[in-house]
C-alpha cells in the first residue's frame, strides 16, 4: 500500500474515532440515567485515547494526522443520526445509534486491516486492539439496549 493510501485509511479511521468521541459525549450529556451517563462518558474518553494513539502512530510513520478532533462540522456516517436520537431523549434510541456507529467503525477497521501486511506491525497491533475493544463495546451496547428496553428508559 503506497503511503498516500495508508495516510487516507488512517485519517479515515481517525475521523471516525473523533465522530464516536463526540457522539458519546453528546449522548452522555442528555441521558438522565446516571450509570448510563457514566458509561457513555467513559466510552467517549476511550475514543479520545484511541485518537491520540492513532495520531501518534501516524506521526511515527511520518504521516500527517488530518486534524486534532477540534474541527467543527457534522458527524459522519454511523454517528450522524445520534443527534436525532438525542432529540427524542430516549436512552434506547441513543444506544441504537451508538450501536450503528460502532458497527460502522468495525467495518472501517476491517477495511484497513485487509492491508495489514503493508502496514508497520505497531500500527497493526494498535488497530487490532482498538477494533477488539469496539467489538466488546458493541456487545455491551446490546446488553444496555436490552436493559433500556426492558425498563422502558
Amino acid at each position: 500500500m503506497e503511503n498516500v493510501k495508508t495516510e487516507q485509511y488512517l485519517n479515515s479511521l481517525l475521523e471516525k474515532t473523533y465522530d464516536a468521541q463526540r457522539g458519546y459525549a453528546n449522548a452522555a450529556e442528555v441521558t438522565e440515567h446516571v450509570q448510563l451517563k457514566r458509561w457513555l462518558a467513559q466510552q467517549g474518553a476511550r475514543r479520545t485515547e484511541f485518537a491520540a494513539a492513532l495520531a501518534g502512530e501516524m506521526k511515527g510513520m511520518n504521516e500527517n494526522p488530518k486534524n486534532d478532533g477540534t474541527f467543527a462540522g457534522d458527524m459522519h456516517r454511523g454517528w450522524m443520526n445520534i443527534k436525532a436520537a438525542l432529540s427524542l431523549n430516549k436512552d434506547e434510541s441513543v444506544l441504537e445509534e451508538c450501536l450503528t456507529g460502532e458497527k460502522s467503525a468495525i467495518e472501517e477497521y476491517d477495511q484497513v486491516l485487509e492491508h495489514k501486511s503493508e502496514l508497520p506491525p505497531t500500527i497493526v497491533s494498535v488497530l487490532e486492539a482498538q477494533k477488539d475493544e469496539i467489538q466488546a463495546t458493541v456487545n455491551e451496547v446490546k446488553t444496555l439496549e436490552d436493559f433500556a428496553h426492558d425498563h422502558n428508559l
